[in-house]
């Protein structure tokens, strides 16, 4: 027999491999790489949890409503256009330039992680992600829920400077800290910067979100100073013109706290997250149930009677606090956490009176002291390294405090930032906007 020839041999032995290859060149398209479509399962996922986001980013955003409320029923009614005006530009504000600029910086990327500083970019990208799953965020809807967490930080300050700040010199402020002092200091932690780095935590924003904004009430209340009357020899009450309005914002606000705490665990499918989200829920009504009693009570036995406005600052004082560690306490550790930031709530309120510092709707008592307790509660309950919670719940309230300070400062020296004598007496709603909330 005929020896076979090299060719032949080769053939033989691999003539398996080289008929694929031959139909992948005969055949078009037999060798190229299919795109894997996500299965079903993942697809609904993906679904399932950027719509839980959009959800929880729409009740984040209906709070605007809670705050309007809230701070117009709380002040003279003379100056409710002014406020709910100051409601709407933080909103509209707030989501453009919190778009441009402000989630580049506080999501700049992994190459800053530890850092201080870093920007990722202007803009948001428009583009879905290459392999949808449970879990995986499209950049839209995690723009929307982070965008209306900053609205939320600019319209903290607006009760503080109700009935004496200039409307100009507010849509400076509230420019500047969307786009700038909420961002940086809001990567150093959610953006992977140090202090994420120092694994200090705060799951959904009593420091970095609330004790921005109250800090920056605080240097607001200060720079302004107080509104004509409020203080002689002591305090004097100056009543808001509408303790119904107050109330529904609270009750809003309450409402709306239901997307920022429990829409932070950023998906709701899987067995953990379902679970996470509804441990989130439960301990974010305790703290607010907790918080309003406890105000309502101390207020109670030292003033003799019980007091409305204390015990809705007190609601929000609990949910101030529970909301950096919503997920990692007991329900039982969240009613604690919400009772003292009703007692705290207090405290403060006081202090401020005793300070001369003028704040209509306590935007600091509520957001910046129950912040701070909120952060440092994270550390004595939620086991998370107390050193680290000590620095972030001090570096951050400090960051927006000088900045904000300097920022009404300047403001002060060139003019746009108190109204006159004769405008505040007259009330902003006519000599700011010309028009009145109640058609007189």
């Amino acid at each position: 027999m005929k020896e076979p020839t090299k060719f032949q041999t080769i053939l033989r032995r691999h003539w398996m491999p080289i008929t694929l290859m031959g139909l992948a060149i005969i055949l078009p398209g037999a060798g190229a790489q299919e795109p894997v479509e996500p299965s079903a399962t993942d697809s609904l996922a993906y679904a399932v949890d950027n719509l839980f986001l959009f959800l929880a980013a729409v009740l984040v955003l209906f709070m605007q409503a809670g705050f309007a409320m809230l701070e117009s029923g709380l002040n003279a009614g003379k100056n409710t256009v002014n406020i709910l005006t100051k409601n709407v530009v933080d909103m509209c504000a707030g989501i453009l330039i919190y778009y441009v600029i402000g989630y580049g910086l506080m999501y700049p990327g992994e190459a800053f992680a530890g850092k201080f500083f870093g920007f990722a970019g202007f803009g948001v990208s428009e583009a879905g992600p290459d392999a949808p799953a449970g879990g995986v965020l499209h950049g839209q809807v995690d723009y929307f829920f982070q965008a209306v967490f900053a609205a939320t930080a600019a319209t903290i300050v607006s009760g503080a400077v109700a009935g004496r700040m200039k409307f100009v010199g507010y849509l400076v402020f509230t420019v500047i800290l969307t786009g700038l002092i909420y961002p940086i200091s809001g990567m150093w932690k959610w953006g992977g910067g140090w202090l994420n780095a120092m694994e200090f935590y705060d799951f959904a924003g009593s420091i970095v979100v609330h004790a921005v904004g109250g800090f920056a009430a605080l240097a607001a209340a200060i720079v302004l100073g107080p509104r004509i009357g409020r203080f002689g020899s002591s305090a004097k009450p100056m009543a808001g013109h509408n303790l119904t309005f107050a109330a529904l914002g609270v009750f809003i606000l309450f409402v709306g706290w239901f997307g920022f705490n429990p829409g932070s665990q950023l998906a709701i499918t899987g067995v953990d997250n379902t679970n996470a989200v509804m441990i989130i829920a439960v301990n974010t009504a305790l703290a607010a149930a907790a918080g309003g009693m406890l105000a309502l009570i101390v207020s109670w036995l030292i003033g003799k009677k019980p007091d409305l406005t204390m015990s809705m600052n007190g609601v929000l004082a609990g949910l101030v606090g529970i909301t950096a560690n919503c997920d990692s306490v007991t329900n039982m550790e969240a009613i604690i956490i919400g009772g003292v930031a009703g007692v705290i709530v207090f405290a403060a309120t006081k202090l401020l009176e005793k300070l001369k510092i003028d704040d209509p709707v306590g935007a600091f008592p509520v957001h910046g002291a129950c912040g701070v307790w909120g952060g440092l509660a994270t550390g004595i309950f939620g086991g998370h390294p107390m050193s680290a919670q000590v620095i972030g719940s001090l570096a951050i309230p400090a960051w927006a405090f000088i900045t904000m300070f300097i920022v009404f400062f300047g403001m002060k020296m060139t003019g746009i930032m108190r109204v006159s004598e004769e405008d505040e007496m007259t009330g902003l709603d006519l000599t700011e906007h010309g028009q009145s909330a109640y058609g007189n």
